[in-house]
């Protein structure tokens, strides 16, 4: 009997060791099944975040915005609030959209993002005293973020998107996230686009996540088969894991898309224009994603996926050809994978 008693006591040991052990482990490390949300005109409600969470999706990204009259113009411009902006790029969009997708176990990155008349890799200033100016600005525009972020319970922050001309001022962003951290007290990363930036980032080892924009080109050919596909994910995921094994940090794919066009594999950070509507094919999309996840997915040391993008009220003008996989083949793929 006393053997009894004593493997009894052994084994509810062992099981609140374990209990222990598994309920310790942050959530923010497990898998982001993610899509970029767009922050429209009208309101949402429960219904347009089920939608999702249906489709086993389990982070949304949202995206507030700042201006620059031109890349080389160290003024930063924002609104937060009024009638001019969009209610899901204003302060009480982005707070009740988290909200909501916290009742329905949806996660949110905060991800604020800049224009200067077109790509913020553009952004560079011509002299030192600009560039003091610009990190002035910035510092106000992200801080406003993570004051935001941490006001309203945002699981992560994302402080800055493809600024690939800053990122070489190691000193100001370092000392720019000891800032941040003591606004906001979640985890932080940097979406590095995917051409050089995220391989020539030094300051990785102060965040949390290996920010990537992960827009590789796979394939030089239309209506590229799997397999070739495949491979092409071959160099771009040694490269990743290289920086992944010199800065110890897990990976998000923080943002990938394809557009649904034959092309889709060639050049997949192109925007879709009026003439692509010619060349809609949905069966292209869906085998970029496909290829995703049979090459990359299954990588230890990938966190997540953001996939470009999703509208809450429904399919964009250009849909035909749009990077949303909403209603096409590729949400198909997206939802075999997520709720697996």
């Amino acid at each position: 009997m006393r053997s009894l008693i004593l493997i009894g006591l052994v084994l509810l040991l062992v099981g609140a060791m374990v209990f222990s052990s598994t309920s310790s482990i942050p959530t923010e490390t497990f898998r982001h099944h993610g899509v970029c949300w767009v922050g429209g005109r009208e309101k949402i409600s429960e219904k347009e975040l089920r939608r999702i969470s249906d489709l086993g999706i389990n982070w949304i990204s949202q995206t507030p915005f700042g201006w620059q009259a031109k890349p080389d113009a160290p003024e930063i411009k924002f609104r937060t609030s009024g009638e001019k902006m969009w209610w899901g790029e204003s302060d009480e969009g982005i707070a009740e959209t988290a909200r909501l997708g916290h009742a329905l176990n949806i996660k949110t990155q905060l991800k604020p993002h800049l224009w200067a008349k077109n790509w913020p890799g553009d952004i560079a200033m011509t002299n030192n005293a600009d560039w003091a100016a610009w990190f002035s600005f910035y510092e106000k525009f992200i801080l406003h973020y993570a004051d935001l972020a941490e006001k309203n319970h945002i699981d992560l922050l994302c402080i800055g998107t493809e600024l690939q001309k800053t990122t070489s001022h190691e000193k100001e962003w370092r000392a720019l996230i000891r800032k941040i951290r003591t606004v906001y007290h979640g985890p932080l990363t940097y979406a590095a686009n995917f051409h050089r930036e995220f391989e020539t980032i030094a300051f990785w080892n102060d965040l949390d996540f290996i920010g990537v924009q992960a827009y590789f080109p796979l394939t030089k050919n239309k209506d590229a088969n799997l397999d070739e596909l495949v491979s092409g994910w071959e160099e771009p995921l040694k490269a990743i894991e290289t920086i992944h094994r010199r800065y110890n940090k897990p990976v998000l794919f923080t943002e990938i898309g394809y557009r649904s066009t034959h092309d889709a594999g060639v050049e997949p950070w192109r925007w879709p224009s009026a003439m692509d509507m010619a060349d809609a094919c949905n069966e292209a999309q869906a085998s970029c994603y496909q290829a995703f996840f049979k090459a990359a997915w299954n990588k230890k040391w990938l966190a997540g996926v953001y996939f470009w993008k999703w509208y809450p009220h429904g399919l964009h003008r250009m849909g035909e050809v749009d990077f949303t996989p909403q209603e096409k083949l590729a949400e198909k793929v997206m939802l075999e994978n997520f709720s697996r």
